[in-house]
Order: structure tokens, then sequence, then C-alpha cells
């Protein structure tokens, strides 16, 4: 169980100073430009043409004020959690019994991905969260504590923490990324706090040594795409993992390399078509560039890297995340990841769903919103407690009791419930016949 220390919480309002903005300006101005690649258009990196774009905009035309008067739109706070300065953005739903969730994002990305499906989430599905938005060690406005081991496992527990001195008792989490990887630590490490994650990437590698069983063809087939993709996109891991202090050198020095390093992988990395433009806006893109470049975070980031392969904790015979789990698959990126096989996450995961999107890519929250907002809230409002209830109240799960809880439908990429005979919802029936049941997933979620 989580001892919970008392810590230190601050509002927060995120301000960069003129004298930033007009630095970052006469940088982009003064930028030395290499020479153009041979070939076609992106086939050796960032396209010279647009990343040179995309910068006369972020020195003349964007309007970073009003990207931070947005982000003001939301309450921020900092939390002194042990040695880390924690930001998060928290929403508490209006009625006062929310569930409680926690949103990580990933790299090259910051909490702002995250916003969306924030919005939705209140919006589209009746504000019945309480989100907690953090950002990772390292990352935008939270510090990175000065020593090695920063490793999923390791923020698993900060956020724990986090949420302990919150007041939540129990919660859901879901990541994409690094993200994910936190979230199945999270499951890992304190399973009985935790109603369900939510994952939207397959970052946790499942143990399969000696005495697992063999390989699929279907999970072997996946295995070796992995290792091609590997061979042509693993290249910047590479460096991070092993010196992002030298490549942080240059990204924190100049912006058109940064833009360079980041963009790449948000274009690669996403169902971008090739056009990130009209993916993500320029604006989007520019406001998480300089939430990287305000706050000189691209360094500390890239240290998850190096943590995650030197000190970071892999999984083993015994690791086996007994939370409810739901996988939210999303394979179209530019350059494909491949699509995991079911079977091989349920060599991790007590996986309860599984639904290959047809639309989004690794940045999903950033691509689909509504599609990420729509899964979770359908998986948590069932694996959570019955709506009304503050999540500090509620008795531990009794282990045996469960109850069918309809059926699952979707529609236009997200998930609906559905009623049955009696006119009420699964959340609704189990609300009035326990003070406590544990809504399972039955037909197209088993």
């Amino acid at each position: 169980m989580v001892h919970v220390e008392p810590f230190t919480l601050h509002p927060f309002t995120i301000h960069v100073p003129d004298a930033v903005l007009a630095d970052l300006r006469a940088r982009i101005q003064g930028t030395r430009w290499p020479d153009e690649a041979p070939g076609e258009p992106w086939s050796q990196g960032v396209d010279s043409g647009y990343l040179r774009s995309l910068l006369a905009y972020w020195a003349d035309g964007f309007d970073w004020r009003a990207q931070e008067q947005r982000l003001n739109s939301y309450q921020h706070r900092i939390a002194e959690v042990d040695d880390a300065r924690i930001h998060f953005v928290h929403h508490r739903a209006a009625n006062g019994n929310g569930i409680p969730l926690v949103l990580t994002h990933g790299w090259p990305s910051t909490f702002a991905e995250l916003l969306g499906v924030v919005d939705r989430l209140i919006e589209a599905h009746d504000d019945r969260f309480d989100l907690v938005v953090p950002s990772l060690p390292g990352y935008a406005f939270s510090t990175r504590p000065p020593r090695v081991g920063i490793d999923r496992r390791e923020v698993a527990r900060l956020w724990h923490l986090l949420m302990s001195g919150l007041g939540y008792e129990r919660y859901g989490a879901h990541g994409g990324d690094f993200g994910a990887g936190v979230a199945t630590h999270m499951a890992l490490l304190e399973p009985e706090r935790m109603l369900g994650i939510h994952l939207s990437t397959p970052e946790m590698w499942p143990y399969t040594g000696p005495g697992t069983p063999p390989l699929t063809d279907a999970e072997q087939a996946y295995v070796d795409h992995i290792a091609r993709w590997d061979e042509t996109e693993r290249g910047y891991s590479a460096v991070q993992s092993t010196r992002p202090q030298t490549l942080g050198y240059a990204l924190n020095d100049s912006p058109a390399g940064l833009a360079a390093w980041i963009l790449d992988k948000w274009r690669s990395w996403s169902d971008s078509r090739g056009d990130l433009d009209a993916t993500f806006g320029r604006d989007e893109l520019l406001t998480t560039l300089t939430l990287y470049w305000a706050t000189g975070s691209i360094t500390s980031s890239m240290r998850d890297y190096y943590d995650n392969r030197w000190h970071g904790v892999t999984m083993g015979p015994e690791d086996f995340v007994r939370v409810p789990t739901a996988m939210a698959v999303f394979t179209e990126s530019l350059v494909s990841e491949g699509e995991p096989p079911r079977s091989w996450y349920e060599r991790l995961y007590e996986v309860r769903r599984w639904t290959v999107f047809p639309r989004g890519g690794h940045f999903a929250a950033g691509e689909v919103p509504g599609v990420v907002a729509g899964d979770i809230a359908g998986v948590l409002v069932r694996w959570g407690y019955p709506v009304g209830r503050r999540a500090d109240k509620f008795p531990k799960a009794p282990p045996a009791l469960a109850v069918d809880a309809g059926f699952f439908s979707l529609d236009s990429g997200s998930a609906r419930l559905l009623v049955d005979g009696t006119g009420k919802s699964p959340a609704q029936r189990a609300s009035t016949s326990s003070d406590w049941l544990r809504l399972r997933f039955c037909g197209a979620d088993e």
C-alpha cells in the first residue's frame, strides 16, 4: 500500500516571458540551413521546404499568447512529490462524484496532447470523471529529479503518491507511449488501487523467456515486423538512450533542430497520410514545440530513454497485470508499427477489451480525441463504480462479485452503452442492485 506523505500543492499559471519569445524569433530568423537533401521529399528526414514554411510562421504569425490563454483555461497545479516537482491539469466533475482517472502522455509529446480527450470526456460524456493530466518528469513544467533511474516504474510510484495525495483511493489510468508503460506499472505496483487501465499504444513487451508458450505464427510475424521497423525508425532511440546530453546541446539551442527532431516523429508515427498540417494543424504542432522550447525540457525528456534502457524494470516471468485492461489499437501510422495480435498482450495483461480502430496512429489522443474519449468512457464507467459515489467512500471490490454489464456497440468509432429491457443502462442497474458491483464485459468485450 502506498504510504501517503503530505505534499505541497500550488496553483500554477503558464506564462512565457516576452524575452524568451523574442529570443525564439531571433534564433529562427538566424537559422543556418543545411543543403537540400537529394531524392524525394522526406526520404532522408524532414523536408526543408516544409520546415522553412513552418518556422516562418512560428516566428511571424503564430500567436503563442492565444495558445497560452487557451491552456490556462484549464486548472493547473504544481505538486511537490518526493524530489519531483510535478505539473498537472486537474478537472473535478461538477457533481463532485467523478470517477478518478489519470491520463499520461509520452514522447515527443506533452500534457497538451491529451486536452482534446479531456474536453470530450467533459462535454460528451456527462462530466462524470475527475481528470488528472500530469506532465512526465522532465517534460514542460515538471522537473526531473537529478538522479538516474526515473523509469516507467518510478513514475508509476510518483503517480500513485500524486493521486493519493489528491484524495483518491481508487482510480483508473490511461496512457500512450511512455504513458502506457506508466499505467502498466501502476497496475503492477498497486493493483488494489486500480479500477482498470486503458492503453492506446503497445508499449510494454511481455516476458517470453523459459517457461512461456512458444510464439504463435501471428506473434512471430509481429515480432519480425517490429524488428524491421527498428531498422529504419529506431535510430532516434539509439541516440537518446545512450547520449541524450550530447544531442540535447543541439536541440536546446536551435528551434529548427528541435522542430525537425520532433516533427519527424509526429509525421511518421501518426495517421497523417504525410500531411502534418491537415492532421494536427500548425497551431497545435507549434504549441507542443513552444512548450518544449520555452521550458528547455527537450534534453530532460530524452533521459526517459536512457533511464528506461539502462535502469528500467523489464517484465519477468511473475509479472502479469491482473487489473482489467482495455487495449485501443491504432495501427494507421504513416510508417506502420504493425498490429499486435491480441494473444501477444494476453501474455502480460488481463485483456477485457480489444478494439482495433480504423483511424488513428501513435498520437491517437491528438489525432482522434473523440474516439479515445469514447473508448475510455465506455470501459471506465463499467470498471469504475456506480456514478454518484466518491472513490474515497468506496469499499474494496469483493473479488467474486460480477454482473452481466450488457453489450458494447461501436458508433462512428466511439463506444456507447446499450440499455436492456428495463430501460436502464448497465451502470444504472448496478447502482440499484448493490453498494458495489464489479461490472464485467460480455459480447464484444470478452
